[in-house]
This record gives structure tokens, sequence and C-alpha cells, in this order.
């Protein structure tokens, strides 16, 4: 149970990072790496669906419509089955992993065998990512006072790009699966370099906390994201991508 609750990014607590952060971290200062199994397990898979994702997106279009689905299913009901009390009983992690995975199944079944609903669902995901860059590029300007601001956002963007994606299908499924993909690869990275310090601090401007300095590698890591996600698209749409349509029938 320790092990699996430091997957959670609100249980992340880097040791040696996150704490000097709070007091003001020195960019010169080598960060303390202490690496757990279960993490750096499940980050390196990770990385490869993230490969998967970012340079064979549209090809795998049914493989890319089904762990989309499974993976909304699966984190929002563990959020809601580890957070929640269900029926007057505190879940375990384990139990809540595993209701979550099932009906995760379930709904990327549903995503992979109704287009129109996988579709949605991918677009949502670029939406929400995107929304996450226009709050990261917004703290350097402003700083939102109340938690309804970043919802506003991530709603907003990810509506947005839901309906676009359903109209411009083939368009914005290489663009929302290039974009994942590299963001998966982002956050393993940053894992790897500084346990999981950018990704804390995304976390913090999800929930308006006040703004903390990072360092500039941070930065580096981030910078990966857009080039990595600009190659995806690039490799998409002039090499896996090509002569591939979802709606001819095989």
């Amino acid at each position: 149970m320790t092990l699996t609750s430091q997957l959670l990014p609100f249980k992340l607590d880097p040791p040696g990072l996150l704490g000097e952060a709070e007091a003001g971290l020195r960019c010169e200062q080598e960060i303390e790496r202490r690496y757990q199994i279960v993490p750096s397990v499940v980050c390196s898979m990770c990385c490869l669906f993230g490969v998967i994702y970012c340079f064979f997106g549209y090809r795998c279009f049914k493989a890319v419509m089904f762990l989309t689905g499974l993976m909304f299913g699966s984190v929002v009901i563990f959020m809601l089955c580890y957070k929640e009390r269900v029926m007057d009983t505190q879940l375990s992690v384990e139990a809540s992993v595993g209701i979550g995975l099932g009906i995760g199944t379930l709904c990327g079944l549903v995503t992979m065998l109704v287009r129109s609903v996988g579709l949605f669902m991918v677009g949502l995901l670029l939406g929400l990512l995107m929304g996450v860059v226009s709050l990261v590029v917004m703290e350097e300007f402003y700083h939102p006072q109340t938690v309804w601001v970043p919802l506003g956002v991530l709603l907003g963007s990810g509506t947005l790009f839901a309906v676009l994606t359903l109209q411009w299908q083939r368009c914005f499924v290489t663009l929302s699966t290039a974009t994942f993909g590299a963001a998966v690869i982002t956050v393993t990275v940053d894992y790897f370099i500084e346990l999981f310090a950018l990704v804390y601090y995304i976390y913090e401007r999800l929930k308006v906390a006040p703004k903390r300095p990072v360092c500039w590698f941070t930065w580096v890591i981030l910078g990966v994201w857009p080039v990595l996600a600009l190659l995806g698209v690039l490799i998409q749409w002039k090499v896996t991508a090509e002569g591939y349509s979802h709606t001819e029938r095989k």
C-alpha cells in the first residue's frame, strides 16, 4: 500500500527535493535521488506507451481508443473509490485500483467500439493538456485567486478540443496522440532526473498554490514536451499514418 500510494501525484514527496523547494531550492545543489522500484518500473512502462502514442498513435487507432477510455475510466473511478467512502467502507488502495481497472476496461471497450465516444475522449484529453499548458503560462503573468479559474480553463479547453476532434478527426487524433505521448515521455524524464519536480509544480498550478521558484533545468525538461509533440506529428503525418485511414473498412 505504501509503494502504491507513492505513484499518486498528490502523495509525491521526493526525498530531499520538495522540502527544499518550499524553503528555496538552490539550483546548483545536487538532487538526492532515491528511486523506488514500483514507480521506476511504472515510469519505464509508461515511457514505452508514450513512444507508441507519440509516433504511432493514429496508426494504432483502435488501441488508442481503448487505452484512452481505460485511462479515463480507471483514474476517475480510482479517485472516487480512494477518496470517498463506498457503502460506509474506506477502500484500500489495492481495492480501489482493482475496481478502477475493471470499470476502466469497460470504458475502454465503449470508446473502442463506439467511434464518436472514443474521438470525444481523445479530443478531451488534448484539451486538458492544452489547458494545463495555459495554466503554466498564465502563472508567469497572473496568479488565480480561486480554484474555479483552472477548473474553468480545463473544462472549456477540453470541451472545445473534443468538439473539434469530432469535426476534423484525422488531424486532431494525430495531434492528440502526439501531444499525449510526448507528455508521458516528459513525465518519465522528469522522474528520473528530478523526481517529479515538474509534475508537482503543475499540480500546484491546478490547486492554485502559491508560486514557488523552479530551477532552469525544470524548464528545459518542460521544453522537451513541445519538441517531441512536434516530432511526433511530423512522423505520423509523413511516415506511420501515411496512406492509412480509420474510416476505411477492411
